[in-house]
């Protein structure tokens, strides 16, 4: 078999690929050119998740004007938030995997049935997840090792971000079905109408709420990509659409698309744990170097989910060649992927390196907590190029279904070997905050050389859904 041609395309090709990425019409991903299919998909994959970082950006922006106490508020809160994500996150895959799949075989109805009942499960498991959130709200404060100051001004905006936990779910879920469809122009699109709504909030719900406004306006500006979403689903003009009869509970599909979501919200949720045991830790060296670490976080992620867009097409793409029976084209899609990846994810390592203080001193003005971001950016964009790659790899076998492996490595990478060694190199060596930096350094690396490795094997173009 040639090796595609997955060379970089002229000013011009990427105009006119771009202008067709937004147009939203549907295209068949199983045939043509690989490089035009990665393009097409990635394009709209990576405005999608720039929207996505931009909510969190936006948050500590405006909150980062009331106190290093509201910073350390969105942080903490964030940080446990990070369980509904893995369910969410988890749920999409699952979505995406089973609606690609059956796109690639031609067979939209049954798309869209395993649309309804993703849904139908997201839905049941936020209603638990918005009870113990409001409920709970000041204890999920102090566990995570808030002050008392922390817990008292910070739990009004826990218990209205937990109690908005559906429309985070369904705003994840329903772009994975998009995704998994090839319809990434909607999906975009919902975050983008979403994060205009917080963007136009945020300001003036903090001004007259305070902290809370800050919550507010993110769930308001989620409900409203929701809505976008909902109207395209059951009225639009895609490959998906939802029918009434699509909501009745088939135990058959609902079994299928667990046995793919657990292991990928497992797998979402023990690189969610870590970065909650990394905040644990970073918060023994107090609010400042907390409040850094935040703001540092939420730079890297603006700049890491562009590149998870570009890790999404991968995936899709993989779903859809294999349901058309073509696993070396899924192949050879995943490569031109870590390929582009690899060269964006180096231009952000050179504009960390050398323009981190600039960047984190227009996110927040407190000398000390903008050392701290510094640093963390310095050290952890060292990895990037390599994330970039990891990244791809780990979206194909989760486009594959095969949400297991990922799971596995993510298991030892994280548990094992980052959280460990994080707290060996800060506390007992005494490295600080900078032995938290260098572990994730260290973990994010082995996964993508095990990541590699083990697609190298091929084990995931056999998974059957």
């Amino acid at each position: 078999m040639s090796t595609p041609n997955t060379s970089l395309p002229s000013i011009p090709s990427l105009y006119a690929l771009f202008r067709k990425s937004l147009s939203g019409e549907n295209q068949d991903y199983t045939t043509g050119s690989i490089r035009r299919a990665v393009f097409l998909l990635s394009i709209p994959m990576i405005l999608e998740m720039c929207m996505e970082s931009v909510f969190a950006v936006v948050d500590i922006f405006f909150v980062g004007r009331i106190s290093r106490d509201a910073v350390a508020t969105v942080g903490l809160t964030e940080s446990v938030l990070t369980l509904v994500y893995s369910v969410a996150v988890g749920l999409s895959m699952a979505a995406t995997a089973l609606v690609a799949r059956r796109i690639g075989e031609k067979n939209p109805a049954a798309a869209s049935r395993a649309a309804a009942q993703a849904l139908l499960i997201g839905l049941a498991v936020t209603v638990l997840v918005s009870i113990a959130g409001v409920v709970w709200a000041p204890d999920i404060l102090k566990i995570m090792g808030a002050s008392p100051a922390v817990v008292a001004s910070g739990s009004s905006f826990t218990r209205i971000i937990f109690a908005g936990s559906a429309v985070i779910m369904l705003l994840f879920l329903i772009n994975g079905i998009f995704r998994g469809a090839g319809n990434a122009s909607t999906a975009m699109w919902s975050l983008w109408i979403a994060n205009g709504f917080n963007i136009l909030l945020c300001p003036v719900m903090i001004h007259y709420f305070g902290l809370r406004g800050a919550a507010i306006a993110t769930t308001i500006g989620r409900g409203t990509g929701v809505c976008f979403q909902c109207y395209h689903l059951l009225r639009g003009k895609g490959r998906v659409r939802l029918l009434g009869s699509y909501f009745i509970p088939e135990a058959k599909l609902i079994r299928s698309i667990l046995s793919i979501a657990w292991t990928g919200t497992m797998q979402f949720l023990i690189g969610s744990a870590s970065w909650i045991a990394m905040v644990r830790i970073i918060s023994s060296f107090g609010s400042v170097t907390v409040a850094g670490y935040q703001v540092a976080i939420r730079i890297l992620l603006f700049f890491l989910l562009p590149a998870w867009g570009m890790s999404n097409a991968a995936a899709t793409l993989v779903g859809q060649n294999l349901g058309a029976g073509q696993p070396g084209r899924a192949e050879q899609s995943v490569w031109a992927s870590a390929k582009y990846n690899a060269i964006f994810m180096a231009f952000v390592s050179l504009l960390f390196l050398l323009a981190s203080e600039p960047i984190v001193g227009f996110m927040n003005r407190d000398p000390g907590v903008q050392r701290v971001a510094a640093e963390a950016l310095h050290i952890v964009s060292l990895g990037y190029i390599c994330f970039g790659i990891g990244m791809v790899l780990t979206n194909a076998f989760n486009g594959a279904g095969d949400t297991r492996t990922p799971t596995i490595i993510n298991l030892f990478c994280f548990w094992a070997l980052q959280i460990p060694l994080a707290y060996w190199l800060s506390i007992p060596v005494g490295m600080g905050a900078r032995g938290v930096f260098g572990a994730i350094l260290v973990a994010e690396t082995l996964v993508t050389l095990s990541s590699w490795l083990v697609f190298r094997r091929g084990g995931w173009k056999k998974t059957s859904l």
